[in-house]
């Protein structure tokens, strides 16, 4: 999670709360940080380019891999290449969905009924709290549960 604020006490006392109230509880700085890695991240729609042209694209600009679900494309970069690659990506006429320096799980755990019902509260009351600017999981969660 990365927060900004103007009164850390009161931020820590909020984020702690709304940890406590999903059931979990809020941990000291940096102590699951290894399990992301920062990463450049673009999302591209599939109906935008086929997955050639884009990885042509892509790679030779210095990117570390392009991924695809079902209707998208990941491009995933190094944060020092991830200009590099927007750029490469944009000069190619070819629109990201999305495109930022992330933060991307290393492993992510599968999270399915009760237990993903509540992360699901939980990452949308970090989102709703004033001091939160961005808040990261490694949860996999059925596309159904999260509204596709």
């Amino acid at each position: 999670m990365e927060s900004l604020t103007d009164n850390k006490n009161r931020a820590v006392a909020d984020i702690r709360h709304i940890f406590s109230k999903a059931g979990g509880n809020l941990g000291e700085n940096g102590c699951v940080s290894y399990l992301f890695e920062k990463k450049g991240y673009f999302v591209i729609e599939k109906s935008a380019t086929d997955e050639d042209a884009l990885m042509e694209v892509a790679l030779d600009a210095g990117a570390e891999d392009v991924r695809e679900d079902e209707s998208n494309f990941e491009v995933i970069s190094d944060p020092s290449e991830f200009e590099a690659v927007k750029s490469a990506i944009d000069a190619a006429g070819i629109p990201c969905v999305e495109s930022e320096i992330s933060m991307l799980p290393s492993t992510t755990v599968s999270l399915t009924g009760k237990p993903a019902e509540q992360m699901i509260r939980l990452m949308e009351a970090l989102d709703d709290c004033d001091d939160v600017q961005k808040s990261y999981t490694n949860a996999d969660i059925p596309e159904e549960m999260v509204g596709g």
